[in-house]
């Protein structure tokens, strides 16, 4: 079994959550890997090209764990759906379905109209260097799914007061998927305030607590 944290948009591998939970399995003595999904690069980035990312981590051919937080969270869910027979269990932070419809409300539709014209945004990157996104980077959200089917028992945790993804994503993502629970906690959509549980409930749902 082999398990690796899959960041979200604007983090990296050095993500402060990747690296709490590296940490915590590590010291169980459980290799866990923190993959750049920063693919082709930030600025050009390319779910097609993060997807072909997981691809390459996962070559081996052993079953995998991943911990999937807001974009990487999708990317985990997208992943296992299309690998079915390659994932055992999955953890899913704030995640963050239906990416291309909330563009729009997480940027204003001036800045969205600025972001087409232009051919790219200003967004800050995971060392907080602002870096120009492509437009082409939303047109291919928007022909992504944007929601996906997990085929393996999943534990989705969710800040209540999260206004990048907000909860009710995942309340009604749960609602109707019975091998899917979610855990509610109080805190926005970093879930920095709840980092020492996210680990905890993470070790416990895959066996280490």
């Amino acid at each position: 079994m082999r398990y690796a944290y899959l960041h979200g948009f604007a983090s990296g591998s050095l993500a402060r959550k990747g690296l709490a939970l590296k940490q915590a399995f590590e010291a169980r003595g459980v290799p866990f890997d923190l993959p750049d999904l920063n693919c082709p690069s930030f600025a050009r980035l390319s779910h097609g090209a993060m997807l072909a990312a997981v691809d390459e981590l996962t070559a081996g051919g052993e079953p995998w764990r991943f911990v999937g937080s807001s974009l990487g969270g999708w990317l985990a869910a997208r992943w296992a759906e299309l690998h079915p027979d390659r994932i055992d269990r999955l953890v899913l932070l704030c995640p963050g379905f239906g990416l291309g419809s909330r563009w729009p409300k997480l940027l204003g539709e001036r800045a969205m109209k600025r972001w087409e014209g232009r051919g790219s945004h200003p967004f800050p990157d995971g060392a907080g260097e602002v870096v120009d996104v492509h437009w082409g980077f939303y047109e291919e959200s928007l022909r992504q799914p944007s929601v996906t089917e997990v085929p393996c028992p999943t534990l989705v945790i969710h800040g209540r007061a999260d206004e990048v993804v907000p909860i009710d994503s995942s309340r009604g993502y749960v609602a109707t998927r019975s091998h899917v629970r979610l855990l509610e906690v109080d805190d926005d959509h970093s879930l920095a305030e709840s980092l020492d549980r996210v680990t905890d409930e993470a070790l416990r749902f895959f066996g280490f607590g």
